[in-house]
């Protein structure tokens, strides 16, 4: 399997893997059947809701947005124009205010029932993500446009400045320079238009259940692919959407397969139920990745510890500090599985800085995590809780390390604990909890410790970085500090690419200065795929695309 990995210039989608699909896909008279395994059952298909790979994958083929992403034969990607044929921007800068203005013409296309897609289908759907009675996880895409904290504030979604000047044109003011709007919100699952009398009419349908779960294949869709069929808990099968504006190179249906765990979606890929599968268990991961010319994608996410910057002992700088230093994250990456790296930052690899590398690469690493100065940095932890006034770690009391229970969080989790009892003679006992929990916990700040995925919406470091201003509602560690948030703001202002870039690299280099988060691991990941079908690739944010697929030339 050949990966390839690349990083385009600013306004083209950082780094999509186009990986070419190693297998021979079923062809009858009505084209090619691809067949995949990417992920479980869909828990939900709602745009604002779909949070797995698998889930976003499936929208992707449904739906289309206001721009999409491309790839060609040699693996090269760029975003082009989706329902939008152009697109203009526009600053303003008001009484030291600035705002940049997009405007999107749509093209002439129809969803699937015949309709016309309109710009008032994408109005809909942002004010619909922006609100907080939603509970939309995905809903800070929106933080950048104007108006969205006013709009979430007061319940009044006309507050949000996105408008339908008519029928074919679409305006979105933001409030600043955001180089990835055009990238990563305009791409995005979350972000795909929906039909407001659709959504209704479903809803009347479904009875209890979700809109769209009621019947699946009643969705109203404006992309490639509408659903045909599915087998409930077990495959949907797609087919080409043939009111679908563009040609369809690829495949004529695509059937997705569902399994409840990665050895389950191996046997469908040993089997030949499926031609592409992910993700690979661990087994087949760790011999994989035995070979020095194979390498893990990054995953968007950095796995950190927080410390509560509000409880009764980690406001004190001196005491984050200690705990800091007493990690070693070289045994906590062993802990956590075959494709673990030590974390070198908040901004995990695979972020795009510029053509020369990530963000991540071009920079120096902000933490130490040579094993041989493990010891060394014990001692000057052990140093400064002195200095924070504390004779020993069991001066502190018994703590509590909240996590997100599964297999792999437990047993770092415990790894991290004892290693805090070791160097420092802190008692922290791991409790892990559900989703639910661990978010309740970190949002009332009923907690002093606890461990968590840091992602992003968008692929952009801004996006990692964004969340720990003062104002910002999921700064969930209640870290204050003015010249983090004004270093913020002219980031969010900056209209040069390089400097912007500069001053990210300052941000994140401030935040682990203050010790308010101790980052600890990165993951990858990697699929299988057969060797005689090309032109699938994987965002970076983790989800598929299959649309453009067919047979490689023999």
């Amino acid at each position: 399997m050949k990966q390839f990995l690349k990083h385009l210039t600013a306004l083209l989608l950082p780094a999509v893997l186009c990986i070419s699909l190693l297998s021979g896909c079923a062809r009858d008279d009505d084209g090619m059947a691809l067949a995949v395994c990417v992920g479980s059952a869909p828990e939900s298909l709602d745009p604002i809701y779909a949070e797995e790979a698998g889930e976003q994958t499936v929208l992707a083929h449904l739906y289309e947005n206001l721009m999409r992403v491309t790839a060609d034969s040699t693996g090269k990607t760029s975003v082009i124009g989706g329902m939008a044929k152009s697109v203009d921007q526009e600053e303003e800068t008001r009484d030291g205010t600035l705002t940049v203005t997009y405007t999107f013409r749509l093209r002439s296309a129809r969803w699937s029932d015949g309709q016309p897609v309109t710009a008032s289908n994408f109005v809909y759907a942002w004010q619909r993500l922006a609100d907080p009675a939603r509970g939309s996880q995905y809903a800070d895409l929106l933080s950048v446009v104007s108006g969205f904290q006013e709009a979430r504030d007061t319940g009044d979604m006309s507050l949000l400045q996105v408008t339908a000047k008519n029928d074919n044109t679409l305006v979105v003011v933001l409030n600043g320079h955001y180089d990835w709007f055009l990238e990563e919100v305009c791409t995005s699952p979350a972000t795909m238009p929906l039909r407001q009398d659709v959504v209704q009419k479903l809803k009347t349908a479904s009875g209890e259940k979700s809109w769209w779960e009621g019947d699946p294949t009643q969705l109203v869709t404006n992309g490639p692919y509408i659903i045909a069929a599915q087998e409930e808990g077990r495959l949907l099968r797609l087919e080409a959407n043939s009111r679908y504006y563009a040609a369809q190179p690829g495949p004529q249906s695509i059937t997705f397969h569902f399994a409840g765990s990665a050895e389950e979606a191996w046997l469908l890929y040993e089997s030949k139920t499926v031609d592409a599968v992910w993700p690979l268990p661990d087994q087949h991961l760790t011999e994989l990745l035995a070979d020095p010319e194979e390498t893990a994608l990054p995953e968007l996410a950095t796995y950190a510890a927080l410390f509560n910057c509000a409880s009764e002992f980690f406001a004190d700088p001196l005491l984050r500090e200690a705990m800091s230093l007493a990690i070693d994250r070289s045994a906590l990456a062993q802990a956590a599985g075959p494709s673990a790296l030590p974390a070198e930052g908040v901004v995990p690899p695979g972020v795009p800085e510029n053509e020369e590398g990530d963000f991540r690469t071009l920079s120096a690493p902000l933490l130490d995590n040579d094993p041989e100065s493990y010891e060394e940095r014990c001692q000057k932890a052990r140093l400064l809780l002195e200095e924070a006034g504390y004779d020993s770690g069991a001066d502190l009391g018994e703590l509590e390390f909240l996590y997100l229970q599964d297999d792999t969080n437990t047993l770092a989790a415990q790894v991290l604990c004892q290693q805090w009892r070791d160097a420092l003679g802190v008692q922290v006992a791991p409790k892990g909890l559900s989703e639910r929990g661990l978010m309740s916990a970190l949002r009332s700040g009923e907690y002093s410790l606890a461990g968590l995925k840091l992602t992003a919406s968008a692929n952009d470091a801004e996006c990692f970085l964004m969340s720990w201003t003062s104002e910002d509602r999921n700064n969930l560690i209640y870290y204050e500090s003015s010249a983090y948030n004004t270093l913020m703001k002219i980031i969010a202002a900056a209209a040069d690419g390089t400097a912007r870039m500069g001053c990210l690299h300052d941000a994140e280099a401030l935040l682990l200065m203050n010790h308010a988060i101790a980052p600890l691991y990165t993951r990858g990941t990697t699929w299988e795929l057969r060797e005689t079908i090309t032109g699938a690739f994987r965002d970076p944010r983790g989800w598929f695309s299959f649309a453009n697929v067919v047979n490689r030339p023999v």
